[in-house]
């Protein structure tokens, strides 16, 4: 074929750099902004759904767990496809192309523009950032997904027969290059998504999701410039529907002779010999061993997913000033990638050989099973910190409950009799330190014992009560009735002079009237700086932001300094619980991760049979898509109403799903598929089948107890 013989010219002549074929390099650089592209678009999804298409944090959770999932399943596709069909190369450069328009236009919905801006710069018509957006999603996750299974694959088989320590480094090389990829992107996407950009100020997802959309073209171009330099095998075949074949034999036979005297076997597989090699045969036993101890594994990423959603979610109602730098939100996803990098190699090299020390038998199984206990923990941590955030949050109204507070622009004090109970007191340029709640669509107002006045107080809203110099012109405003997105801070100026007053900050600017309130505007954490000028005031004010506030700034006459002019009103505390307090759960989580999926691919790998390691890496993802699709029924389930008590409800499955698992680990039988392999291929399965009555042989005659085996695996 001339494909093949392209192949071999190329093998012939192949440029070599230290040892590595040159088009390794490509296919690294390739997987680099790759990863950067996936990782830095995920990092500040669950943002965007929450905040610019104003979903609530369950229907933003469920369609993030969404896309994950479909990122999990599409590369049983992409195994196929190039095996079967198209081969690695082809794949991997028609789905790069998908992968490429889909992150395009995933940027694309996120330009305000493009349906015009109301007052606030939110979009005017969110309907069409929606459909844009689910179509860019569904073809990212066909992309990314299709191709993963394929380029490490293609990477390896660039390297001759007598590079198999170069083929180990480079794939040493090219995870050390998705990590790298992690880490930056999840560290520079939410800083550009933080950056203010457009007319309207909002959040930057136009270049939070333009970057990574650059970075997967460039990818895509990377691989094809070294296209003239690639071995580009021929599909030989998918394993994966060989062996589905054989299996759905396998049931049909069975079915076929369920009431005949012929129908006891050893194994159900056995039902395949009429049409199969036993080869194949043995080979898939082994393999379905290891696929049924996978039934509980999606539970452990079920958790491991949410840091992504709940987690990221968790942290936009906490502090993130770390005094030199402030971190966002979705930025305290870095503290995986940095913790799998510092944890793989203390495990290896510190905790696993103190373990061997002390003569416990810590098998890959027993490991995993800690993984899942880990990984439980970290939730029952998170839910303590939730607790301790949740006492830090104000008590919002209730849907049958409307609260008021008072605040006095006069210069004397004020006696408020409210709904004919006893009055209390407002000191001069002051409100009230709490909100009062009442039941009534209504309130009657009596200020310092004059007639009573009755103003509306609608349930389910907070309102602040004005008192003007003129009782009869005084009037309620609203109240934020939830934390301002984001970890953003909402202020506004209220004009206690009877003259007017002009307020400026940059592009805000405002004229307020005697007795008159501004609009809103978000201020990001940090000092600002305001001027206020009038016809006896000119002067600027300076206040240090937190993170989740809400002020009312009254000017008042009480001095010409601006800084005693300025009477801030806090109607919402700024978050108070620091973001550093996520790092235990994230420790936890990751050191759990580490002993669980590491040793889990390990585990895989030693126990799948030579031409099945890919269908075990294919149901291996596949776990991690159905975990993801846990994490949606539940959000959208909507059954636990209270944050700390869903991270519970995950834990306690886990924890459950985790005895499960310690039970099927410890009945286990390791086996040696090169042995099983081999004892095939010589032709003893043969003999032995002629002799079976007389030897009793069978598969566990051939298969390594735990003691036997637990040092080799």
């Amino acid at each position: 074929m001339p494909e093949k013989e392209n192949n071999e010219k190329r093998a012939k002549y192949k440029v070599e750099v230290c040892g590595y074929p040159l088009s390794i390099f490509f296919i690294v650089i390739n997987e680099f902004c790759e990863r950067f592209s996936y990782y830095g678009m995920k990092a500040v999804l669950v943002l965007y759904f929450r905040y610019f298409l104003k979903w609530d944090d369950d229907l933003a959770t469920s369609i993030y767990h969404t896309f994950v999932a479909l990122c999990y399943l599409t590369p049983i596709l992409g195994a196929i496809v190039a095996d079967s069909w198209l081969g690695k190369f082809k794949t991997i450069i028609y789905l790069s192309i998908v992968y490429t328009i889909g992150q395009l236009i995933m940027a694309v919905s996120t330009i305000s523009d493009i349906t015009g801006t109301n007052s606030d710069g939110t979009p005017n018509d969110i309907t069409v950032h929606v459909i844009l957006s689910m179509l860019g999603l569904s073809l990212i996750a066909l992309g990314t997904g299709g191709i993963k299974p394929c380029v490490a694959a293609f990477g390896g088989d660039q390297f001759q027969d007598h590079q198999e320590k170069q083929r180990s480094t480079f794939f040493s090389i090219f995870y050390l290059s998705i990590n790298a990829g992690s880490l930056l992107s999840t560290i520079i996407t939410p800083t550009l998504r933080a950056t203010e950009c457009g007319s309207s100020h909002q959040q930057c997802y136009p270049l939070a999701f333009g970057v990574p959309a650059a970075l997967m073209l460039v990818a895509l171009i990377v691989f094809i410039a070294g296209s003239g330099m690639y071995d580009k095998p021929d599909p030989q075949g998918n394993i994966i529907l060989q062996v589905c074949k054989c299996i759905g034999f396998a049931l049909k036979n069975r079915f076929k002779h369920r009431s005949s005297e012929f129908s006891k076997r050893e194994h159900w597989m056995d039902w395949a010999s009429e049409k199969y090699d036993k080869l194949l045969i043995a080979q898939i036993k082994m393999l379905v061993k290891v696929l049924f101890l996978y039934i509980p594994l999606p539970m452990f990423w079920a958790l491991f997913d949410q840091q992504g959603s709940r987690w990221t979610l968790q942290a936009t109602t906490m502090d993130g000033n770390f005094g030199a730098i402030t971190i966002q939100p979705d930025q305290m996803q870095t503290v995986n990638p940095i913790l799998i990098l510092v944890m793989v190699p203390v495990m290896d090299n510190v905790v696993y050989p103190i373990i061997k020390k002390c003569h416990l038998n810590f098998t890959p199984l027993r490991r995993m099973t800690v993984g899942m206990f880990l990984a439980a923990l970290a939730f029952i941590a998170a839910a303590l910190l939730q607790i301790q955030i949740d006492k830090t949050m104000p008590i919002f109204p209730s849907s049958s409950e409307g609260q008021v507070k008072f605040l006095n622009l006069r210069d004397t004090p004020v006696s408020v009799k409210v709904n004919d109970v006893e009055a209390f007191h407002t000191e001069p340029f002051k409100a009230t330190a709490d909100y009062l709640t009442y039941n009534t669509d209504n309130i009657s107002v009596a200020l310092n014992m004059d007639n009573p006045q009755t103003f509306p107080l609608q349930k389910g809203q907070r309102k602040t009560f004005l008192i003007t110099p003129n009782f009869q012109k005084s009037y309620m405003i609203d109240d934020l009735t939830s934390k301002p997105d984001q970890g953003k801070n909402e202020i506004r100026f209220v004009n206690g002079l009877a003259t007017k007053v002009t307020v400026s900050k940059g592009d805000f600017h405002q004229d307020i009237g005697a007795a008159g309130v501004s609009n809103s505007t978000i201020v990001s954490q940090g000092k600002s700086t305001f001027t206020i000028t009038s016809e006896r005031l000119n002067c600027t004010y300076s206040k240090d932001f937190g993170f989740g506030s809400s002020y009312t700034f009254l000017i008042s006459s009480k001095s010409s300094n601006c800084q005693e002019t300025i009477v801030p009103v806090e109607d919402i505390a700024p978050n108070s619980v620091h973001m550093a307090w996520l790092i235990p759960q994230y420790f936890i989580l990751t050191t759990g991760e580490v002993v669980f999926s590491v040793t889990g691919l390990e585990f895989s790998y030693s126990q799948a049979p030579s031409n099945m390691k890919s269908v075990l890496q294919a149901g291996w993802l596949f776990t991690v898509a159905v975990g993801n699709i846990i994490v949606l029924i539940v959000a959208e389930a909507g059954a636990v109403s209270e944050q700390w008590a869903e991270y519970v409800l995950f834990a306690c499955l886990l924890m459950l799903v985790c005895v499960i698992f310690a039970i099927m680990g410890y009945f286990y039988i390791y086996v040696d598929p090169v042995e099983i392999e081999a004892k095939f291929l010589s032709g003893e399965d043969d003999e032995k089948d002629k002799n079976k009555e007389k030897d009793g042989w069978n598969m566990e005659s051939i298969e390594l107890n735990n003691d036997e085996k637990k040092t080799k695996v």
